[in-house]
């Protein structure tokens, strides 16, 4: 039998991590399958519990639950501590191990895929929940300084707090952005999920300057407004999901995939 992992999120049914974990497999001669799976909004650790019962080997975690996997964990890697959040599950055997590949996986579409240099680079990045928590450490490894903004700015200052020791960053509201620019504007909402775009003011891109949406598979509100707004370069989160999910799949296979191959074939098929 095929050794088994998922997803687990909810929404969960837009999700090409399946897809992208068959690729994987299929260039690296694994033998293993992986589903998607949607929890509902109480029953995400009764799902994992379940899961464990029936012998799959691990999991990734996706919105809303990256903060509770976080909980749920007995052993964590470093960078699954530094983001107080978890993305992917290992079961070894009573014990499961958290990591967060969310960082790693969005520097590295952002460097490599899309040719960006983070190093000095200003950015912004929206969004105080589980997304943003996974990344922020990363860009300040890669040398950039941060802006969080976030409709709740209790949550931005919070989520600055917690990472002040680490590099550059500040917390501001929506309406103080109001003539700032940034190097990168990083959309780490799941507005694009409800069409919903967060209150940017105009001007906020830089001659030069990336657009990045976490969100994958459509344009969002967001990039639409980045495209309006003049931002020189746009993308999708389909890069940052097929590096994480790389960085998954060799913590749970000790194997790593080519992932250029498979991106260009997503972008190819989409």
């Amino acid at each position: 039998m095929s050794d088994q992992y998922a997803v687990i999120g909810n929404p969960i049914a837009h999700s090409k991590s399946p897809l992208i974990h068959k690729m994987f497999a299929e260039q690296t001669g694994q033998d293993l399958s992986y589903e998607a799976i949607l929890a509902p909004p109480d029953g995400f650790a009764a799902t994992v519990a379940r899961l464990q019962k029936e012998g799959y080997k691990g999991c990734n975690v996706t919105v809303p639950f990256k903060f509770e996997a976080f909980r749920l964990c007995g052993k964590l890697t470093g960078r699954a501590r530094a983001a107080q959040a978890v993305n992917t599950l290992r079961f070894d055997a009573a014990e499961i191990l958290g990591d967060n590949t969310d960082g790693i996986g969005l520097v590295t579409d952002i460097e490599q895929n899309l040719g960006c240099r983070l190093m000095f680079g200003n950015a912004l990045l929206m969004g105080a929940g589980g997304a943003a928590h996974g990344v922020i450490r990363h860009l300040f490894d890669a040398g950039a300084s941060v802006v969080i903004a976030n409709r709740t700015m209790e949550k931005a200052e919070q989520l600055a707090a917690e990472f002040a020791g680490c590099g550059t960053v500040t917390a501001d509201s929506y309406e103080a952005l109001a003539g700032r620019q940034f190097d990168m504007v990083i959309n780490a909402t799941s507005g694009g999920l409800s069409d919903a775009l967060p209150p940017l003011p105009g001007g906020i891109f830089k001659p030069g300057a990336l657009a990045y949406d976490m969100m994958y598979g459509k344009e969002t509100p967001f990039m639409k407004f980045a495209r309006e707004q003049g931002a020189a370069k746009i993308s999708d989160g389909l890069g940052m999901l097929v590096e994480q999910a790389a960085e998954a799949f060799f913590l749970w296979r000790g194997v790593r995939p080519d992932t250029r191959r498979v991106l260009e074939q997503l972008r190819r098929e989409t």
